[in-house]
């Protein structure tokens, strides 16, 4: 059944974040905010390792690194089309719709919940390649291993930062659904070389997120996000082999 690994990604989160109430519940507003920290610290080293693959490479038996150029021009440009675009508001004011419709006017953590959680599970190579295997090949065993580790991911968010994070659901179902329908167009775009890059700035946004949660907001992740497109685009172009 095409489709069916972003249904039970979807799942996963729900659960994730229900249990994550439960849990929540029983704990003081200093755990919380200790567990949120400690939530932070995983995501920012999920992100310097997926960086660090992407960077560093044996040559000869020597670890050389590259790709710094390339971080550069994407995360410039792609911050420029982001703030043009103000994508991290348009963010928010999906959070500000589902927390009326949700009846959570009076939970101030919200929209940080929603946002922090949706960039977290919608950001990365495996949601990408996962739903393009489901939509040609019918195969979700990749997004069957991504909704495991989003279920733990969001039950931990849910139990610090509240029910805010299980509404990431609802973005995890238009990218990802969006992609598995379009999988023959997208497929061939994605290249090792593109998937490659996708997944370098994916890893650096993701540190990103978990600077956030770890030191407060400091960064418009949201506004960041064109940086992922530039990064297959940039894959395509003749220099490329000189920003790797």
């Amino acid at each position: 059944m095409v489709g069916l690994g972003t249904l039970v990604n979807m799942a996963a989160i729900i659960l994730g974040g229900l249990l994550g109430l439960l849990f929540g519940r029983s704990l003081s507003e200093q755990k919380q905010d200790t567990l949120c920290r400690a939530c932070g610290l995983c995501t920012l080293f999920i992100g310097i390792s997926g960086a660090l693959q992407g960077m560093l490479t044996v040559e000869e038996g020597v670890l050389v690194g590259g790709g710094t150029l390339k971080i550069v021009l994407c995360l410039s440009v792609g911050a420029l089309f982001g703030e043009i675009l103000n994508i991290e508001d348009h963010i928010e004011d999906l959070g500000e719709w589902l927390k009326r419709r949700s009846g959570s006017g009076k939970d101030g953590q919200f929209v940080h919940a929603f946002v922090t959680a949706s960039l977290t599970v919608c950001i990365g190579a495996m949601a990408v390649i996962g739903s393009i295997q489901d939509g040609i090949m019918g195969d979700p065993s990749t997004l069957f291993t991504k909704s495991t580790l989003d279920l733990i991911i969001i039950m931990v968010m849910t139990s610090s930062m509240g029910k805010g994070c299980i509404f990431s659901a609802v973005p995890v179902a238009l990218f990802q659904g969006s992609i598995t329908a379009l999988a023959r167009l997208i497929e061939p775009v994605m290249t090792p070389a593109a998937l490659a890059d996708l997944s370098l700035i994916g890893s650096i946004l993701i540190f990103c997120v978990g600077m956030n949660l770890v030191w407060g907001k400091q960064i418009r992740v949201g506004n960041l996000l064109p940086a992922i497109v530039l990064a297959v685009a940039f894959s395509y172009l003749p220099i490329a082999g000189y920003l790797a």
